[in-house]
């Protein structure tokens, strides 16, 4: 006993005086800790003066770059300005609304009434699944610019590794480094919804589910790297000196509507028909549903065009009032032009215009005055209705709910007439890519088309591999809603 005891103090003296010796040798000399408490001063900001204080105060009302960060001084506001980040919240929580509920009862109340809660469940399925994703690596991939790639981020921010509520910077100079991730995820979340619109009533939701998935990797986080990344190959905007595409999209011409839309049409011609389709008729079974995602949709829109301006300053009013402008005046020429052909305006038409003129206004809300917008308005009223109404009957492709003719379409649209009518007046990113931008948009528009069709066509068919596409024909006939989720949405008694 005495043994163990004399072996645990003996131990217990050694292991002190190793700690000790440890300790002795992290402590520099007075002299070295001298020199690196002068080095650390240094290296410390300083105090702002008055002038320096004040010039802050104007930057965060103007929305521009912090002059504490050239001038190396402290600045007194560090964090998030209130009055932006503010509103980059209230745009964050608009954009969710697009999707939740807006698009879901847009396209819900556009199917059969035996379909209306696939089509929600695969909103909500991919709202959730999108969710997980952009936290473990989707922000980072679409973001990070750590890598020096043009063409996709690394891992630096996975797990939002960095993304701080009280730092700026990821996004904007005023604005939240948590608030800027949430903004994007909610873009994220309604882009590879959209593309349901075109296989409504016939994809099983775990092919959804699955497609999604990958299709995110292949053609959603590299697109948002491209375009909207500081160091992006098509980042016009924020990479002029560097981009190897010098194009302007404001809040997603290519990078939602064009990638969802194209690849909207991909799937829905690999995907096939709808049972009966051509010879049964299949007309919306809730156009008040419709007309009330309709609603919601241009209300959230204002999140996702003015809040691009990441924060409220007059580019965000500029998007606020174009965005407005196109919507209404697409709405009522589409609607006048069912009255031409057709002999009434309908419902559905007024809702497809809207949705058309907010396709097309979006790549170019903050870059475009008025005049522009109205324009805007009035070809997003005519070129998409001959192609719902024209081009898919031509093609024979099964569109169900329009994806392709309103989304891909009018944002192909949108991004030329961005680089045709772009104003410099209305936002100075405009002077340095002006010369030459309707071929870089042209050019934009190549590679995305390039990369939605056959990052998309590649996907659909590992997918019908590994899982099938589509439900068995009794299942497509009773209806998704009971055959895939056991419920229905309305009950007859």
């Amino acid at each position: 006993m005495k043994k163990l005891l004399f072996a645990f103090l003996f131990l217990c003296t050694f292991t002190a005086a190793l700690a000790a010796e440890e300790v002795k040798a992290s402590v520099p000399p007075a002299a070295e800790q001298a020199v690196a408490a002068v080095a650390a001063a240094a290296a410390e900001p300083g105090d702002p003066d008055l002038a320096q204080r004040v010039a802050e105060l104007e930057a965060y009302v103007n929305n521009t770059v912090r002059p504490s960060a050239e001038a190396k001084v402290k600045s007194m506001i560090s964090g998030p300005g209130p009055g932006h980040n503010a509103w980059q919240m209230v745009s964050t929580a608009l954009v969710l609304f697009m999707t939740l509920p807006g698009l879901a009862l847009f396209y819900g109340g556009l199917v059969r009434r035996k379909n209306v809660l696939s089509v929600l469940a695969q909103c909500l399925g991919i709202a959730g699944m999108v969710t997980i994703l952009w936290w473990v690596c989707g922000y980072s991939l679409s973001f990070d610019v750590t890598n020096e790639n043009a063409f996709i981020g690394g891992f630096a921010n996975a797990f939002f590794k960095g993304i701080e509520p009280g730092v700026v910077g990821a996004g904007y100079y005023w604005i939240s480094d948590s608030m800027w991730a949430m903004f994007q995820l909610t873009f994220a979340i309604i882009t590879p919804a959209l593309i349901v619109g075109a296989i409504a009533e016939r994809m099983k939701f775990s092919a959804v589910l699955l497609f999604v998935a990958l299709w995110m990797f292949v053609v959603y986080f590299p697109l948002a790297h491209m375009v909207w990344a500081a160091n992006g190959f098509m980042c016009g905007a924020l990479n002029s000196a560097n981009a190897g595409i010098k194009a302007l999209d404001f809040a997603g011409g290519t990078v939602v509507h064009m990638s969802s839309g194209w690849s909207a049409l991909v799937l829905c011609i690999i995907l096939g028909k709808r049972l009966g389709f051509g010879k049964e008729p299949m007309p919306p079974h809730s156009m008040v549903l419709c007309m009330v995602g309709t609603g919601m949709l241009w209300v959230g829109w204002y999140g996702f065009n003015a809040g691009s301006a990441l924060g409220a300053d007059a580019i965000a009013s500029n998007a606020f009032t174009t965005t407005t402008l196109a919507a209404a005046t697409a709405g009522f020429v589409w609607g006048c032009i069912e009255w031409i052909f057709r002999g009434k305006p309908s419902v559905l038409g007024f809702c497809s215009g809207i949705v058309a003129g907010l396709v097309v206004i979006t790549p170019a809300a903050g870059f475009v005055n008025t005049t522009g917008a109205m324009i805007i308005g009035l070809l997003a009223g005519i070129v998409p209705y001959f192609a719902v109404a024209k081009l898919k009957a031509m093609l024979g492709y099964d569109d169900a709910l329009d994806t392709f003719g309103i989304h891909g379409v009018g944002g192909t649209l949108g991004a030329i007439l961005t680089g045709v009518l772009a104003d410099e007046k209305v936002n100075s990113v405009v002077t340095a890519v002006k010369s030459g931008l309707v071929m870089s948009q042209i050019k934009a528009i190549l590679l995305t088309m390039v990369l939605s069709i056959v990052g998309t066509a590649v996907i659909a068919l590992v997918v019908k591999a590994v899982l099938g596409l589509r439900p068995e024909e009794e299942v497509e006939t009773i209806g998704l809603d009971l055959a895939e989720h056991g419920e229905e949405a309305y009950h007859t008694t």
